[in-house]
Parts: C-alpha cells; sequence; structure tokens
C-alpha cells in the first residue's frame, strides 16, 4: 500500500476542510480572516452544482493536506481554465511530496476537462512555494494585479445608482 493517496473530498470530510482552511490561514498570517463555516462548504461544494471541488492528500490515512479549487472561464480562450484558491499541506507532512502530487493531479484534470490554464496566486513573501511552483513550470504574471472588492465596500457598489437603473424615456 502506499503511503501517500490523494481522493476527491466528500461532505462527511467538511470538517476536516474547515479546519485545513484555518490551518491555511494562520500560515498565511491571517488566522482571524476565515468566516467560512461547515455549513457553507456543505451548501456551496456538496449541492447538485457545486461551486469548487477539493482534493484531499493522505499520508498513511490520515489527512495530511487538501487542493481546493473550481472552474472559471477565459473569454480570450473560449475556454475553461482550473483556479487554485488553496493549496496546503500540514507541516508534518511537508517534504513528501505531497503539494507535488495535487498540483499533478489537477494539471491532469485540467487536461482531461480540454481546459486552457490552470492559475493560482501566491503571497509574494512565500519565496518557498514560488520557487517550488518556478520549478514545476508556473511563471509569475507580475504586470497583473489583484482587484477586490469586499464588507462594506461590496455593499455600497452593489447599491450604487447606474445609467441601467434609470427609467429609460
Amino acid at each position: 500500500m502506499p503511503s501517500a493517496t490523494l481522493r476527491p473530498a466528500t461532505e462527511r470530510d467538511v470538517e476536516t476542510i474547515l479546519e485545513l482552511i484555518h490551518e491555511l490561514a494562520r500560515y498565511e498570517r491571517e488566522p482571524d480572516a476565515v468566516t467560512a463555516t461547515a455549513e457553507d462548504l456543505r451548501r456551496d461544494g456538496f449541492g447538485e452544482r457545486p461551486r469548487f471541488h477539493v482534493l484531499l492528500a493522505e499520508w498513511r490515512g490520515r489527512v495530511a493536506g487538501f487542493a481546493f479549487y473550481f472552474f472559471n472561464y477565459s473569454t480570450w480562450q473560449g475556454r475553461a481554465g482550473l483556479y487554485l484558491e488553496d493549496l496546503f499541506v500540514r507541516p508534518d507532512y511537508r517534504g513528501r511530496g505531497l503539494g507535488k502530487a495535487l498540483l499533478v493531479a489537477l494539471a491532469r484534470e485540467a487536461v482531461a476537462r480540454g481546459c486552457g490554464r490552470f492559475q493560482w496566486q501566491v503571497l509574494d513573501w512565500n519565496t518557498p512555494s514560488i520557487e517550488f511552483y518556478e520549478q514545476l513550470g508556473a511563471r509569475a504574471l507580475t504586470e497583473w494585479i489583484n482587484m477586490r472588492v469586499d464588507g462594506d465596500a461590496l455593499r455600497e457598489l452593489a447599491a450604487t445608482p447606474t445609467a441601467a437603473d434609470a427609467p429609460q424615456t
């Protein structure tokens, strides 16, 4: 029996997925930023039309890490892409090839589904991860700047009147 195995998460894994999300948030220096709940994960990941997928890495039967991903769409390529939201291997299991196994599995999934690309983000201070990704053939897209609207700013933007809201004359 191999020491490492990968498997798709099931609804029974929701609490473990949430634990991994919290562990990742601590690693990324944002321990209080997670507001997701087990119910959120159940609702959005394990219903009739899942919004995300999770691949779990196990080492000798114990959950050691995960890849949390979903599909997006490239208007320029005219095809789907695979977006990796989170990749995390617990510290005690690092250096055993689990991160690479998860990335290779997702690359295979992207190819099998005809995706035009496989992408993700990495924090600029996370040099070990950046070097690891570059060794696998990934390249940093430094010309792009990530933009985000959330919290009160998102609610304010959603409430902003626009020309499309005005009555037609």
